[in-house]
């Protein structure tokens, strides 16, 4: 799960990590009331979106004077907001946060990400921080210190030490760095993040350490220890049929083709869809039904993949283990009967009792199109949906 920066920092502030004083609002009058209640100017207008690249898409602006801040309002309140992580659509900016100005004297970059490959936690901090630090990891990624959190000991205090020396943090920052860095891996840990950024973390000009931005993502499978954060879910910032599928328990991710896929198992959609491709065809989305895939679940996930009006046909790829083929069969069947099927629908089924399955399924009246491997029916659908 995803929150806005404002509510990221607030949840920095609850741990004791410096952020600019500022208020999130949502229209004209509440943005001159902050800015009032901020003092003078400067003042700085930060788009609220789900995205990064808000500063160089135009969304985050500097405003030196009132006047100068109201028509920084005007701009970005109800934008439409395109940066390289939102696609040439964009996302329409409902809110904005308004913050105090802050002296910069040098912009850090600091973040917590989990790492696959040694399944664990990792810190990793740069004095090359702001808006290029993507270009900074690929060109010189010597320039980015990495301390790795092994889940049996924790966070410990040398590993907040080593960043702060190796930042090249004066003096005078060492302990409140420490502190800072050691705090956000403790809020990483108790709130089961998947990530955690500063971008920048700013040293200014009379030596503080403040999170000039904040990001925070949740790892989904945690989020029933910590109820209180689902209040921050922002359903306008979610993909209409992903919402629509969690309601279901049904994992669903919106891809760029025209081929729906609907599997039971993370690992069988991959499989699935790296096979579509080869054929030349490309997946409009991901739709895991779950081990338990019963007639009402698959009947929800063919009306969500079906509601995107890309879709040109559906590949249904199932394996039976613990809930037999001839049971997922009868499933489809129902399932296909109670949504109106407008595209060709393969079927690839493999298990337990598959070839009751497949009699089911050939001897249904249905217009099904039964394949026996998953090489064969991706081959179908991309011949389907691209016949030349």
């Amino acid at each position: 799960m995803k929150i806005h920066e404002y509510q990221a920092k607030a949840l920095f502030d609850r741990y004791g990590i410096p952020i600019p004083k500022g208020k999130a609002v949502f229209s004209l009058p509440e943005a001159l009331a902050a800015a009032q209640a901020l003092g003078p100017p400067p003042y700085v207008v930060k788009a609220q979106i789900h995205a990064g690249g808000r500063g160089k898409g135009g969304g985050v602006k500097v405003a030196g004077s009132w006047d100068e801040f109201t028509g920084r309002i005007n701009e970005i309140l109800g934008m439409t907001l395109v940066t390289h992580q939102t696609g040439p659509e964009g996302r329409i900016v409902g809110k904005i946060l308004i913050e105090e100005g802050v002296p910069i004297a040098q912009e850090l970059y600091l973040g917590i990400v989990i790492d696959r490959a040694r399944a664990c936690p990792a810190i990793m901090a740069s004095r090359s921080g702001g808006m290029d630090i993507e270009e900074v990891a690929e060109k010189t990624p010597h320039l980015i210190l990495r301390e790795w959190i092994d889940p049996a000991v924790g966070f410990q205090a040398f590993q907040a030490r080593n960043i702060v020396y190796g930042l090249g943090l004066p003096a005078p920052l060492v302990k409140s760095g420490t502190a800072l860095i050691t705090r956000l891996a403790t809020l990483f840990e108790q709130l089961d993040c998947s990530l955690v950024e500063i971008n920048p973390l700013v040293v200014t000009g009379d030596e503080r350490l403040i999170a000039l931005d904040g990001k925070v993502n949740f790892d989904d499978n945690a989020l029933f220890r910590h109820q209180e954060l689902l209040e921050w879910m922002d359903p306008s910032e979610q993909d209409p049929l992903e919402l629509e599928a969690s309601r279901y328990n049904l994992n669903y991710i919106r891809l760029n083709g025209n081929i729906g896929v609907m599997v039971n198992g993370a690992g069988l959609a991959m499989a699935t869809m790296d096979l579509i491709k080869l054929y030349g065809g490309e997946p409009a989305n991901f739709l895991d039904v779950g081990g338990g895939a019963s007639a009402e679940t698959i009947a929800n996930g063919f009306r969500i993949i079906l509601s995107d009006e890309r879709v040109k046909a559906v590949l249904v790829n199932i394996f039976g283990g613990i809930l037999r083929c001839d049971v997922l069969a009868e499933g489809l069947i129902e399932a296909a009967r109670k949504v109106v099927l407008q595209v060709p629908l393969i079927i690839r089924l493999e298990g337990t009792n598959v070839d009751r399955g497949r009699e089911l399924l050939n001897q249904s009246g249905l217009d099904f199109i039964v394949s026996p491997t998953m090489a064969e029916a991706a081959k179908k659908v991309g011949q389907l949906v691209h016949p030349n």
